[in-house]
């Protein structure tokens, strides 16, 4: 196992709970990176992810090199398909979409990344990623073409993590989507927790410091701010 998982998992059995900010490089230009970079050093940030659902842009490979040389925070890939994957950063979330049937993200994308990843030092980690219903259709719906599970059924959320856990996935990241709504049910996040044994990750729809807090004290062991960062860059300072 690599430095990153390995501190993953050190802190969870440290109880020590990570927050990841996630950067989504269609929406940050090479100009504001300082700016960006400066606010996240002044808040409780442990991780920085950078992906999307999609990527139109050829900067990727740049933007990660500046983020590198301006913080010492690990740096890690959140990749919608392969084309988002670069050897500037320090790892990889290799997802699998286990809430969806759509076979190019359960197996036909991470086919495809094998070539581009054996090029590449990354430190790679295993991911069951499960999609939430969130009161709207997110990015992640619309871009994968697949159904989220239902947020009123702990039980069956729980159960397919523990799948993907017994398939071989290292995390396991509940996810209410880019913008959603409403976030992952505390219940939900209990339930999880409570019967996988690999390190949990939760996303989507939190706003607030409380909201951080409530998903760590239900079980999560890192929580991922994205929308509430992009929409504030303030957001932690408050």
């Amino acid at each position: 196992m690599g430095n990153l998982y390995n501190h993953i998992l050190d802190a969870k059995s440290g109880n020590q709970k990570l927050l990841a900010i996630l950067l989504d490089p269609d929406k940050l230009d090479l100009h504001s990176i300082d700016t960006v970079i400066s606010k996240i050093k002044g808040a409780p940030v442990t991780h920085i992810l950078v992906g999307g659902s999609s990527f139109e842009g050829n900067h990727l490979d740049a933007m990660l090199t500046l983020i590198k040389e301006k913080t010492a925070l690990p740096v890690v890939l959140f990749p919608g398909n392969p084309s988002q994957i670069s050897a500037k950063a320090d790892g990889i979330l290799f997802l699998q979409l286990l809430s969806g049937r759509n076979p190019d993200y359960l197996i036909g994308h991470q086919i495809a990344a094998v070539p581009i990843l054996e090029q590449t030092q990354l430190e790679i980690i295993s991911t069951g990623y499960i999609l939430i219903e969130s009161g709207s259709e997110t990015a992640v719906e619309r871009v994968t073409q697949t159904t989220p599970l239902d947020r009123n059924n702990a039980d069956y959320v729980a159960q397919t993590a523990k799948a993907g856990e017994l398939i071989g996935n290292k995390l396991i990241y509940l996810e209410a989507g880019s913008g959603a709504q409403k976030a992952v049910p505390l219940e939900m996040i209990a339930a999880v927790a409570e019967r996988i044994s690999v390190p949990l990750i939760v996303g989507g729809g939190i706003r607030s410091k409380a909201g951080i807090e409530a998903a760590f004290a239900h079980g999560a062991d890192m929580v991922v701010i994205g929308t509430a960062f992009e929409n504030d860059s303030d957001f932690f300072s408050k």
